[in-house]
């Protein structure tokens, strides 16, 4: 499919990046001569706050959306039949909830993933997932990467996006779409690198959480992240190769430096808290929100199986995680892998 610059676009999801997708493409220069950004919203209390004051009530509220530049429904089939372009940007544990009621066909139209994480229980990544459940062909997808935090972008701070589509031509019209005063783009013809690169990142995140929980400081979070970029560049290279793929760009190493040493990350605050004694369930509540690595780090344990790639540090936050280990031994054994 090949898009145009009248290419009508639409997001599905409420949460702080959903939203801050909107901001995005509502502030846009594409949006100058008029036009409106539909928007898939679930949640009856923020579908009515949004139509009546241009809020959301539970996220990054403090962004006020032009009323007469949104589309907001709570009928799914509506937005994705009234767009060209769709951006998923709910998160990974509950896209196949927010699909299920999908009857209006994904063909002929452009799908973007913005999801920085796993669909449970598949052991895929979202354009995998859609690929398999929904006949999404790669020619018909694009995936948004790093590195860019909701809250950033909701105080208009400069941020850089990667748009990765098969066909660069979509790629460049998706960055007019993106457009804002406060973002720059890049674009890229490796899907599968940018997404499973946001993906591996939230398990090196996690681990750096871990450590500070456990009184690690900023000397070894460096160690570790520079050791989970080696483990990046290890799996993606053999899982995934490209030969001109360069994992120092910023959807590579920037998004992993901003989701480990960022206070708005999720990754981390969870880690924090396992590290600092807490079940992974009283965490996961805790938190309030999804913690992507947590979905992330058995899923690329089970897709590791098949290739043995190198990888202490996530096969630490895998067993921390998922067989209960315990944390201050686990970070105490990884240091002895660690260059």
């Amino acid at each position: 499919m090949i898009l145009g610059k009248d290419s009508r676009c639409a997001v599905v999801g409420h949460g702080s990046w959903a939203t801050g997708l909107v901001k995005i493409l509502t502030d846009s220069s594409a949006m100058e001569n008029g036009g409106r950004v539909g928007w898939y919203v679930r949640n009856p209390e923020v579908a009515e706050s949004l139509r009546s004051g241009g809020r959301n009530p539970r996220y990054l509220s403090d962004v006020e959306f032009d009323v007469g530049r949104i589309e907001v429904s709570s009928d799914i089939n509506a937005v994705v039949g009234g767009a060209d372009v769709v951006i998923l940007a709910a998160p990974s544990a509950f896209i196949k909830n927010y699909l299920e009621g999908l009857t209006v066909p994904f063909a002929d139209r452009f799908v973007i993933s913005a999801i920085k994480g796993i669909v449970p229980g598949n052991y895929l990544s979202v354009t995998e997932y859609l690929g398999r459940a929904h006949g999404l062909t790669l020619g018909c997808a694009g995936v948004i990467g790093g590195p860019s935090h909701a809250e950033e972008i909701a105080l208009e701070r400069l941020s850089y996006l990667t748009i990765a589509c098969e066909n660069l031509d979509n790629a460049r019209v998706m960055t007019h779409k993106l457009s804002a005063r406060y973002i720059r783009t890049t674009i890229s013809d490796d899907i599968h690198g940018v997404e499973y690169a946001a993906i591996l990142k939230n398990i090196y995140a996690l681990s750096v959480g871990i450590a500070a929980g456990l009184g690690y400081g900023d000397n070894f979070a460096s160690v570790l992240i520079s050791n989970g970029a080696r483990e990046m560049r290890r799996f993606l290279e053999k899982v995934f190769p490209c030969a001109e793929r360069d994992t120092n760009a910023s959807a590579f190493l920037g998004d992993l430096l901003v989701t480990a040493y960022s206070p708005f990350s999720r990754n981390r605050r969870f880690g924090m808290m396992i590290g600092k004694g807490l079940h992974v369930k009283v965490a996961q509540m805790e938190l309030g929100g999804v913690a992507e690595g947590y979905y992330a780090s058995e899923t690329v344990r089970h897709v590791n199986d098949s290739h043995g790639v190198d990888m202490p540090i996530a096969e630490a936050v895998y067993s921390i995680l998922y067989e209960g280990a315990s944390p201050s031994k686990t970070m105490r054994n990884l240091t002895n892998k660690l260059i």
